[in-house]
């Protein structure tokens, strides 16, 4: 891809454009993950998403702006789905058991991993000029659960003496390593160890058996 122009923004582009630059997104993410970052190219990309070399680079002018572009498209997905009304803010262990239980009952996690975590393993073996991009949506993820355990405190369900950054850099990297394992094995257990003992972990602050804490299973 050349590099001499910016990539248009996003909000700036027609409902039309904004289409094809999704489309764009959606393969360029299912390639990066089944091919990786390298192994990536624009004749692949035009093909599987059925547009012309001017558009690619209209879109995207250089690899650098792509791969931004799927950091941010994933970063949506999965800090939108972590921000739902699913897991009620994880203001409780009720919530981080459903979302551990969601992950651990989904029939294909072990088959298709966490795609953040993928492309993550991806772009660190790169020279591309992402790495601040892609550590900022990993620390967005974990403040939503930082966030979430200091309402529990706030709430008076577990103790003032818990650290939530370090309860969240917990959680996190249960997920991140039990999915990997997970993935290697082709067998859930790993990752339903992982959460489970993570957040039985979290339940050891627990002040007392409200409706927001459940009894360790």
């Amino acid at each position: 891809m050349t590099t001499n122009t910016a990539a248009p923004a996003p909000d700036k582009l027609t409902a039309k454009g904004k289409a094809t630059r999704a489309r764009i997104l959606e393969h360029a993410a299912e390639l990066i993950y089944t091919k990786g970052v390298h192994a990536t190219n624009n004749e692949q990309l035009r093909r599987a998403a059925g547009v012309s070399g001017s558009q690619l680079n209209h879109y995207f002018p250089s690899k650098e702006s792509l791969v931004l572009a799927v950091i941010a498209w994933q970063a949506e997905r999965v800090l939108t789905f972590h921000r739902s009304e699913r897991f009620a803010c994880f203001d409780s262990l009720d919530a981080f058991r459903a979302w551990a239980d969601f992950y651990v009952g989904y029939e294909r996690a072990y088959q298709e991993g966490c795609t953040l975590g993928s492309l993550a393993s991806e772009i660190i073996k790169t020279d591309l000029d992402v790495h601040d991009e892609l550590a900022s949506v990993f620390d967005q993820w974990r403040v939503i659960f930082r966030d979430g355990i200091a309402r529990m405190q706030q709430l008076g369900r577990i103790s003032p003496e818990a650290d939530p950054t370090r309860l969240a850099n917990l959680l996190l990297a249960a997920f991140q390593g039990g999915m990997l394992l997970a993935q290697v094995a082709r067998d859930i257990a790993p990752l339903k160890d992982a959460l489970r003992s993570a957040i039985d972990y979290v339940q050891t602050f627990a002040t007392s058996p409200d409706p927001g804490v459940l009894q360790a299973r």
